[in-house]
């Protein structure tokens, strides 16, 4: 008897560490990711000690101090930690769903879909603000349909997924470029911030609808990815364990969009967050069970970071404050190239 247990105790044992060790990163990188907000919410042309940030914010501070930090701070960090969880969430579904490092919303299309209706909205009706906002939310869910249609062949295959989408992402980005080389200067100018992906000028008016779809979102991601592991066996292992798979697929996908139209329609289509949290996030954990959560954590770091990166240290060498989209890409692009060359060398596709 004994012998018998003793392989199924093994398996629970390497089971428990490994769940020990997902908790232990998500705390870690949580715990990193509060410390970028305040940190964020404490540098500027105005410095703010931490102590007082946290006064501030449960409204005990100076008026001067609140004001600056619950107004003018508070919405830009906050949508840049918003966006970063829907990005790596979305991130992690779609190439855990697909099983492919390439199948990301910003590689496949889902973002650009989201730029080229929000470059529509401000180059030919002369949109700002909210119009623009959700023109990109629109933008993303119809370029999301619109790829699932055309890969959709008696099932969803990853890797006709990932193609369709960059070949949609291609036309899309055409389309983008013309718009641009017949726009007036002025509105050249903010689609190009919009496109670069931006956390400048937020307010509350911006964080209200993404904290709502991550706070929705995100748990039901959570509850979908539990049928995610049967999944990456194959649609028939799936089905023989009894998950509805199409059914499945199709719940995690609207799901993963929703995140990614979301964070776009807030923060731009900053490139490269979603695409690198979930690999990041996998080897931090050791591939332990889900790397939903420690993703998500791992774009808000991401994405704070970088900011803080774009607007305070850079200016400590001479550099103007940039985008947050320049340093996501700077910091993203070696890893794509990286993964490319790694591929080819092994003979395979990703």
């Amino acid at each position: 008897m004994t012998a018998t247990r003793t392989p199924v105790a093994r398996v629970a044992a390497v089971r428990r560490r490994g769940l020990r060790r997902v908790f232990f990163v998500g705390t870690v990188l949580a715990v990193l990711a509060v410390a970028l907000v305040i940190t964020a919410l404490s540098v500027g042309s105005v410095a703010i000690a931490p102590d007082d940030v946290v006064t501030a914010l449960f409204g005990h501070g100076t008026r001067r101090a609140e004001y600056i930090v619950t107004e003018v701070r508070a919405p830009r960090a906050l949508t840049g930690a918003l966006a970063g969880v829907a990005f790596g969430s979305s991130g992690a579904i779609f190439q855990g769903l697909v099983r492919n490092p390439l199948a990301s919303p910003d590689i496949i299309g889902i973002t650009m879909g989201a730029s080229a209706a929000a470059v529509v909205a401000i180059v030919v009706f002369d949109a700002t603000g909210a119009p623009v906002s959700i023109s990109a939310f629109a933008g993303a869910l119809g370029t999301a349909a619109l790829i699932y249609t055309l890969a959709w062949r008696r099932g969803v295959s990853g890797y006709r997924l990932v193609l369709i989408g960059i070949g949609v992402a291609a036309v899309l980005s055409s389309v983008v470029s013309y718009l641009m080389t017949r726009a007036q200067v002025r509105d050249a100018q903010q689609a190009l911030v919009w496109l670069t992906g931006s956390l400048t000028a937020r307010t509350w008016t911006d964080v209200g609808p993404l904290a709502v779809a991550v706070l929705v979102l995100v748990p039901v991601a959570v509850v979908l990815a539990a049928g995610m592991r049967p999944m990456q066996f194959g649609d028939d292992t799936a089905t023989g364990l009894g998950v509805r798979v199409e059914r499945h697929r199709l719940g995690l996908i609207a799901t993963a969009v929703g995140l990614a139209a979301a964070a776009t329609a807030a923060a731009g289509p900053v490139a490269f967050v979603a695409f690198v949290s979930a690999p990041i996030a996998r080897r931090l954990t050791h591939g332990n069970g889900s790397v939903l959560v420690p993703a998500a954590l791992v774009g808000a770091v991401a994405l704070v970071g970088s900011d803080l990166v774009a607007q305070h240290v850079l200016a400590l060498v001479g550099i103007v404050a940039l985008p947050v989209g320049v340093v996501t890409g700077v910091l993203g692009a070696p890893y794509l190239l990286w993964l490319m060359a790694t591929a080819n060398r092994m003979g395979r596709a990703g």
